[in-house]
């Protein structure tokens, strides 16, 4: 048998990833004495490698007498196409401290798996090596410079590398372009696309894939849908591509075009999960939950198997809209599949149960979990921040640090947030401080919004002042509108007009801030200062987010928005609530505020209105659903802050009904009952 035979089938068993067969051609080539023959080995560390045996392709290398360039570029290329890109990278430091020196493709895939890990500084070393050697020139080198600082989030480098090419493929460019996607910043991945075409470089999947990304974060529907219009009419069997069907997807998703999203889902050839998952995230961030749920029972049917990213979207689904019914039943799917094990779905499922107002169910599960990370202690603690339940938030951040878990500056964010929302004065200053000595976390713009809102809620309002001027960051919009916020509840109408100054300067066409500044001067009586505020807001045409809110009956969603009267049974609902004023004013002396209604109307008006708010609407219909016979917890959903009146109306509702109300808002959790409010009227 000759040698060179030895060679081609080795090469065979290579390309068609036969180790069997390569196992028997190393033992015939042991036999007959050529162990040591550094073609050979190296044609054996290749074979092996490339059939996922990495352990055989180390121990051929490890027993070589000699070794040269070859021999080190077959092993760490294949470590890194095994999904080892750590091991890859050790291997060439070793690589370094041999005689041997790397060529292109040593370097080229070194840089790849500097670029996978995310190590700039590995990095930076190997772009200095190919400096020296003038290797940098060589185009597959090149474009592996591009990547690793592409994939390291340093967008400049690797544009400065692109630019100082003199040669550059298809791949330079797909490098270069999804470096502006991935960074947001879609506009000039969209010009780049658009020059790289001019160039003759004809498009691949993945220009495709990463143009359309683009498009997803600028909201970009002209240039997305002309891009769609082009894979037509070049023929570019995209259906079949399962990265650029998807990107197509999450495009007219991100683009609030459903309809176009599920017909291309529908004539996909072969769906995967990330499509499935982007669709169904997409009805229901359009409100449409019947389709969104659906479509979930379709996947589960199919012979797709969901994965713990799947799993964990869709219990964030059920969180943000409170579906505890669904939210329990995955809960308990979780558990028959082998994903629901994973710590980021038992995540999931805790912050579900904690947005759910099932604070029992969530500590139970955290009791329960084999594994715990650094995200579950902070789910937990913003849960019960949200709750007011501020003391078991600080037991539990000093319990995470007895266990060896270190906070990071979310879970600084989240205490923080806890002892504001209770009140916590001292705690609260006490780990502001442990922050600001911590080497690893430094207090950001939101911790010390956190110390203005927690110093606000005390009244202690020039304090919180003091601390916005003095902090060594620049003050963002958030922190002023805290501020602004502490002023209108303790009635400094002084220093709220500074601030109420400073955020039209900052952010002139938020109606939010016109709207706190015309509620502190109606909260004084300033009558004709609020008319003002309130005609530069219609005179700039601003708009506030519609309030909505909405509510859960026997597994249906039923979403209410201000002024509704949509609603089949809205007669029964205003009959109902009608009555519940009547009683409350007749029992309790209740009288509706009026500061929350519109000023320009007349005062009957202005009750009606009121009646008309979301979360009052919601909890009409659960009251016309169910009667008033039975004693019971009422859980009301709200995408934006409770206002005075409705907060007002739901403690003496209370009360009269010895109802427990929970509502969540876009700030905490308010506990009803007994006509007081577990915020202490400070939300």
């Amino acid at each position: 048998m000759c040698y060179s035979l030895f060679i081609d089938l080795l090469k065979n068993c290579s390309k068609n990833r036969l180790v069997n067969q390569g196992k028997q051609v190393h033992g015939v080539v042991e036999k007959l004495g050529f162990g040591s023959d550094l073609v050979l080995n190296n044609d054996l560390i290749d074979m092996y490698a490339k059939c996922g045996t990495l352990g055989l392709a180390y121990l051929v290398f490890d027993k070589m007498p000699e070794r040269n360039v070859v021999s080190w570029t077959a092993l760490i290329c294949g470590y890194l196409q095994n999904g080892d890109a750590k091991a890859s990278l050790m291997l060439f430091s070793k690589m370094g401290r041999s005689a041997v020196m790397p060529n292109e493709f040593t370097l080229s895939t070194s840089l790849k798996a500097s670029g996978i890990l995310g190590i700039l500084e590995n990095g930076m070393q190997i772009h200095g090596v190919c400096v020296k050697t003038n290797f940098e020139r060589i185009l597959v080198v090149g474009n592996s410079i591009v990547d690793m600082y592409s994939k390291c989030g340093r967008t400049i480098e690797a544009a400065r590398m692109f630019n100082a090419m003199t040669v550059r493929n298809r791949i330079s460019w797909n490098a270069m372009i999804a470096a502006y996607s991935n960074e947001k910043t879609g506009e000039v991945a969209l010009k780049l696309f658009r020059q790289m075409q001019e160039k003759g470089e004809v498009p691949d999947e993945y220009t495709y894939s990463s143009t359309l990304k683009a498009c997803s974060s600028l909201g970009a529907i002209r240039d997305g849908t002309q891009i769609h219009a082009a894979l037509i009419r070049r023929g570019f069997q995209y259906l079949v591509h399962s990265t650029v069907a998807g990107a197509l997807i999450d495009m007219y998703v991100k683009c609030t075009c459903i309809a176009e999203a599920r017909t291309v889902f529908n004539r996909i050839e072969q769906k995967n999960v990330i499509s499935w998952t982007t669709l169904i995230l997409g009805y229901a961030q359009e409100d449409n939950l019947p389709e969104a749920m659906a479509l979930f029972r379709e996947l589960r049917e199919s012979r797709h198997k969901v994965d713990g990213f799947v799993l964990s979207s869709l219990i964030g689904v059920f969180a943000d809209f409170a579906l505890v019914e669904q939210g329990k039943q995955m809960h308990a799917y979780t558990i028959k599949v082998p994903y629901g094990l994973d710590t980021s779905v038992a995540n999931s499922l805790l912050d579900m149960y904690m947005k759910c107002g099932l604070t029992d169910e969530a500590d139970a599960l955290f009791k329960e979990m084999p594994t715990r990370n650094v995200v579950s202690w902070t789910v937990m603690i913003t849960g019960y921040g949200k709750h007011g339940i501020g003391n078991k938030a600080v037991e539990l951040f000093n319990e995470m640090q007895v266990e060896g878990i270190e906070p990071d500056s979310v879970t600084y964010l989240a205490v923080l947030t806890a002892c504001s929302h209770s009140g916590l004065i001292k705690e609260g200053q006490q780990y502001f401080s442990s922050l600001c000595s911590n080497r690893q976390s430094k207090p950001q713009v939101e911790h010390y919004a956190c110390m203005v809102d927690l110093l606000g809620r005390a009244g202690r309002i020039k304090e919180a002042e003091d601390l916005i001027e003095k902090m060594p960051l620049k003050p963002n919009v958030g922190i002023w509108q805290t501020l602004l916020s502490a002023c209108k509840k303790h009635g400094d109408v002084e220093i709220g007009e500074q601030v109420g100054q400073k955020l039209m300067q900052l952010d002139g066409n938020n109606p939010v801030n016109y709207v706190m500044m015309s509620n502190i001067y109606a909260d004084a009586g300033y009558w004709k200062e609020s008319e003002q505020i309130r005609d530069t807001v219609k005179r700039k045409g601003l708009k506030k987010e519609a309030g909505r809110s909405w509510v859960e009956i026997d597994k249906e969603i039923h979403i209410f928005y201000n002024g509704d009267g949509t609603h089949p049974l809205i007669e029964k609902i205003h009959e109902v609530l009608k009555e519940m004023e009547k009683r409350m004013k007749e029992e309790i002396g209740y009288v509706h505020n009026v500061n929350f209604a519109l000023h320009d109307v007349e005062e009957e008006s202005k009750m009606e209105s009121l009646r008309f708010h979301s979360e009052k609407l919601a909890i009409g219909l659960v009251l016309v659903h169910g009667g008033l016979r039975e004693e019971r917890m009422i859980r009301i959903f709200k995408n934006l802050r409770v206002c005075g009146d409705c907060h007002t109306f739901i403690k003496g509702l209370s009360k009269v009904l010895k109802i427990v109300f929970v509502v969540r808002d876009a700030n905490r959790f308010h506990r009803f009952e007994n006509g007081s409010c577990s915020c202490g009227d400070y939300w």
